[in-house]
């Protein structure tokens, strides 16, 4: 069958809907057009991009008829970057799409029709990432810029002002830049792989105003080094440390897997609920420290731990969750496949005085597997924070068979968390599933749900 728009063609359509990345949805004789930046009421005039065999992508060309929910957009590159794709939302309406593509998943995925909490939002949602990731490159003119790279490219669009990064890290990075111009460094170019500078990496401790500078090189050394640590410095006393990462390797990855220290001790220290944390180049943290705070109290109350339970914390990261949990469970097991950061969560836990914790680095699957099968250590709660692919089959079926009371589910991508949690509904009741925004102005939400075993005695 023929699809009723064609390519490079003007329809004028009615915004029925926003989807999943709060694209605008639009129907013309029941054929899906997904198209950005717009919204939900809105009647507009669109190009069609791109058609394919059940829908097409189209973008706005004139917006006939707006949404009181659209605002003017407060960031001139929102639309090239992709970063901040709501940015043209009214903050608290953002709030209310991202619970309700959170219901929408829950809908098609799960038997039980739970109701999903309201997003918790962010008094401030501005200058609230805590960790920078600017690539270098080389403009039109051949000059060296510094920014973040378009939607979907790999071109960089020059830092003008970012209203979701740190202002002090921000700064820093544009230093940098002028000094390599100033001191005629080469930037490295991914098409001839030559050049020394790829990428500036910033992190801040958003309590104790302690910033860490990793400049990503392919090379050993910087031109000039103890002159840049001098003038960084000095100009910048918060920062506390520099790390050069080599990065030789042919690959979108940006950190390489040596660090070289060349000012200060190599990390950072922040507070988060009360627990001091120390934060290595290579080491996750979460971006956003004020929701994480609210985040991890949310999993830890809804758990509702107490002095007899053994708890097991999955993808445990430099232990933050675990150490939240500690002061209230007789023992926590974290498990972390990143070598330097269960040194970290050794090192966090020995700093806060808490002793009833124990990091294992290692596959969460084999390191499970070990703890039940070969230990017979037995969990009351299981704590999971997986990366976006959600738990894998083998960690599913261990969680299944050891049958724990409670499982709290930390997920930054709703669609493999609801994936994941139909393989528990069986044995499981979801008893909660509550969206907390750590992205304001994206697209992204992460979702906490609590998991109750049917029957528990």
């Amino acid at each position: 069958m023929e699809a009723p728009v064609k390519k490079n063609q003007e329809y004028i359509v009615d915004i029925i809907d926003n989807g999943f990345e709060g694209e605008g949805i639009s129907k013309i004789d029941d054929f899906t057009i997904f198209i950005p930046n717009s919204l939900k009421g809105e009647k507009v005039k669109i190009l069609i991009l791109k058609v394919l065999s059940s829908y097409a992508f189209g973008k706005v060309i004139e917006i006939i008829k707006k949404s009181e929910n659209r605002v003017e957009s407060d960031c001139s590159t929102y639309k090239r970057c992709g970063g901040c794709n709501l940015r043209h939302i009214k903050y608290s309406e953002t709030l209310k799409l991202k619970r309700n593509m959170v219901q929408s998943l829950v809908n098609k995925t799960l038997s039980s029709k739970i109701e999903v909490e309201e997003t918790l939002g962010m008094e401030n949602p501005y200058h609230y990432r805590n960790k920078a990731q600017y690539p270098i490159g080389i403009d039109k003119k051949g000059n060296p810029v510094i920014g973040v790279f378009a939607n979907r490219t790999h071109e960089i669009i020059p830092i003008e002002k970012c209203l979701i990064q740190d202002e002090q890290t921000e700064e820093i990075a544009k230093y940098i830049l002028e000094y390599i111009k100033e001191n005629h460094i080469s930037i490295y170019d991914e098409n001839t792989r030559s050049g020394l500078i790829r990428h500036i990496v910033t992190k801040i401790g958003k309590k104790s105003n302690e910033i860490m500078c990793v400049i990503v090189i392919n090379g050993e050394y910087i031109p000039n080094e103890n002159k840049l640590i001098e003038k960084l410095t000095n100009k910048f006393p918060n920062v506390k440390t520099i790390v050069k990462n080599i990065n030789k390797k042919n690959t979108n990855v940006i950190l390489g897997e040596k660090n070289v220290i060349i000012y200060g001790n190599g990390y950072i220290k922040d507070t988060l609920g009360g627990l001091v944390f120390k934060i290595s180049p290579l080491s996750f943290y979460q971006v956003n420290p004020i929701q994480a705070e609210k985040l991890y109290k949310i999993g830890v109350q809804s758990a509702e731990i107490s002095k007899d339970d053994i708890v097991f914390d999955l993808y445990c990261g430099i232990g933050t969750i675990s150490l939240f949990m500690a002061r209230y469970a007789k023992k926590v097991y974290g498990i972390e496949i990143v070598n330097e950061a269960v040194k970290d969560a050794i090192e966090n836990a020995k700093m806060n005085n808490i002793e009833n914790t124990e990091f294992i680095a290692g596959d969460a699957e084999k390191v499970l597997d070990n703890l039940i099968k070969e230990r017979k250590i037995f969990p009351d709660i299981v704590m999971v924070d997986p990366p976006r692919r959600g738990l894998d089959n083998v960690s599913i079926q261990n969680i299944l068979n050891i049958r724990p009371k409670k499982i709290v589910y930390i997920s930054c991508n709703p669609a493999t968390l609801m994936r994941d949690l139909k393989f528990f509904e069986e044995e499981y009741d979801i008893k909660s599933i509550k969206p907390v925004d750590m992205f304001p102005f994206t697209s992204h939400v992460e979702v906490c749900a609590l998991l109750e075993l049917k029957n528990c005695q």
